[in-house]
């Protein structure tokens, strides 16, 4: 070894990102890059980690998230920070907030309000707006430093609306110019470091006054243009989420888009209630595409995508309900203390909605929604639902949510699993985790701060599906590690880390694998103007290390701030 270790890691069992299998060992870094890893290395590090019976695996690197406003106010980006993530990719779905003219920051507000469930008045305090350009953007994120490293996506939306003003943010086709003004700052953008570009085709995306987002409806030309625009620079992936409600269609144009510009693409992928099988068509296409050599891949969970319902959060079941709406404004504890009455309970219960057009609120089925418990089961079966408890108690469903809601002085939680649950198990998610063009993805760290917590699937990966599961086949560790490591990292260019090899970065997590533990997502309230936000916390990650720095220590910061804005594709 030419130089003396900064940090060595002593006897852990190794699972090392590559999807080999484990083995007992030694890991040594020096200057931030791991050195060697060996059975038994005889130098002595200035710093050391005794992991006998403990797990040392690569960090993982989440290519999913929101933490477009949060990387600007906080060092610290949790949870992911949290659950192992070394690296989180942002931009996604097509939102963001550069480039951007002052004229229009309150409409990029609206837009992530909406799609993201970021209240407006966080975003307005918190977001510092030092930037028009995306090189500006990440200038500003560059003079600062953070617990794990972040990467951003030039996001559809921003540009479009910077490129047509009024016109982009209605839908208006772009024209010939409009187009090629997209394609030259998307090229600049790559060059300045975007890991790529995202955009999103789904009905489900709206800016909080009710219009779809910008990027809806986009022709083909418009999306050729822009990866095109990729091409230009030599770099960059592209992102796209979509209902494709014209599967073959939809799909036909992404391949073209790929094919013209040999840039890779993923694309989000799960189950839902109304087409349940569609998933498998989906990789159909795409596992076809990849037999003709075209680089796209499905981002998928290996969890249900849930919805967290509660007194103290953005839904809960009765909140249109005529009584509740008139204790609605009430502070918690409050209206805790009216809700508690025994005739506001009977008045609520006795009500129907008064307003059912909520997309995420059509819960009248009460055969999907869970008690999800401390550590929380994902995988319930159906006789766990409110109605199976129900069935069998004697007891109406919506008693029995009510009860559960005012628990814990009003911030007890119901679950709803509204994607990758079709069967009642996650069957589906196991088939679509496994499958060869697939990628893990979807935890929207940083977003949906009042109704869903999926940041924490990381750890959900280890402890369910390398541990816990009761409900089917577990998946080994090897294989867990490595999907959520190098397999993420590669997909986005990063080939810089995920493995723990010599000559990669140092991004290391040591695990109590048997202890680790899943806690139930909680309410805090951190956020600027002291905004409430969703969280998950777990016990178990005995160290984080970033670059070589040790940023957590049985799950307490160190205070290190290690890391910073990653630029672009990275070489190993």
């Amino acid at each position: 070894m030419s130089t003396d270790p900064s940090l060595v890691i002593r006897g852990g069992t190794i699972v090392d990102g590559s999807g080999a299998a484990p083995f007992e060992g030694d890991v040594a870094v020096a200057g931030g890059r791991i050195v060697a890893v060996e059975r038994r290395i005889a130098a002595k590090g200035a710093e050391e980690i005794d992991a006998r019976g403990k797990v040392v695996a690569p960090g993982f690197v989440d290519i999913h998230t929101h933490y477009d406003g949060q990387v600007t106010w906080s060092n610290r980006i949790t949870p992911s920070s949290l659950h192992g993530v070394s690296t989180v990719v942002m931009g996604n779905c097509g939102v963001g907030f550069a480039p951007c003219k002052r004229t229009d920051h309150e409409l990029l507000i609206r837009l992530m309000e909406g799609v993201e469930d970021i209240p407006e008045p966080v975003l307005t305090a918190g977001l510092p707006w030092t930037w028009e350009s995306f090189a500006d953007y990440l200038g500003s994120l560059e003079a600062r430093s953070y617990d794990i490293d972040i990467a951003a996506q030039l996001p559809h939306a921003a540009l479009r609306v910077y490129v047509m003003g009024e016109r982009g943010a209605n839908r208006e086709p772009a024209t010939a110019d409009d187009r090629q003004a997209m394609r030259r700052l998307a090229a600049q953008a790559m060059r300045d470091g975007a890991l790529g570009f995202a955009t999103s085709r789904t009905i489900n995306h709206r800016a909080s006054d009710g219009r779809h987002i910008p990027t809806l409806t986009a022709e083909e030309a418009e999306l050729t243009d822009i990866a095109l625009g990729l091409k230009d620079a030599g770099r960059g992936v592209l992102q796209v989420v979509s209902d494709l409600r014209d599967l073959e269609g939809e799909f036909a144009m992404l391949r073209r888009l790929v094919q013209q510009s040999g840039r890779p693409l993923s694309i989000s992928l799960a189950q839902t209630d109304r087409a349940p099988h569609r998933w498998r068509k989906t990789l159909d296409l795409i596992e076809r595409a990849s037999n003709d050599g075209l680089p796209i891949k499905a981002q998928v969970c290996g969890r249900p995508v849930g919805l967290l319902l509660g007194f103290e959060l953005s839904r809960n079941p009765f909140f249109t309900h005529p009584t509740y709406r008139k204790l609605a404004h009430l502070p918690l504890k409050e209206r805790v203390v009216e809700l508690g009455k025994p005739e506001v309970r009977a008045a609520i219960l006795a009500e129907q909605p008064a307003d059912d057009r909520d997309v995420l609120m059509r819960i009248g089925n009460y055969d999907k929604i869970f008690l999800l418990g401390d550590p929380p089961d994902y995988e319930q079966p159906p006789e766990n639902s409110l109605a199976g408890i129900a069935q069998r108690t004697g007891r109406r469903p919506e008693e029995i949510a009510y009860d559960a809601l005012l628990e814990r002085d009003g911030t007890g939680m119901l679950y709803v699993p509204f994607l990758n649950y079709s069967d009642g198990d996650l069957e589906a998610a196991r088939a679509m985790l496994t499958h060869r063009d697939t990628i893990p993805g979807l935890g929207d760290g940083g977003a949906h701060c009042g109704i869903i917590c999926d940041a924490s699937f990381s750890t959900y990966m280890l402890t369910h599906w390398a541990r816990d599961r009761r409900r089917g086949e577990r998946l080994p560790i090897e294989w867990v590690v490595s999907a959520q490591a190098r397999e993420t990292a590669e997909a986005v260019g990063l080939r810089d880390r995920g493995v723990l090899k010599p000559g990669y970065k140092a991004d290391i997590n040591v695990i109590d694998f048997d202890r680790l533990t899943l806690h139930a997502p909680e309410v805090v309230y951190d956020l600027p103007t002291g905004g409430r936000r969703l969280t998950q916390r777990a016990e178990g990650y005995e160290a984080a290390i970033i670059s070589g720095v040790i940023t957590q220590r049985g799950g307490v910061a160190t205070g290190a701030l290690p890391g910073r804005l990653v630029r672009g594709a990275q070489t190993a």
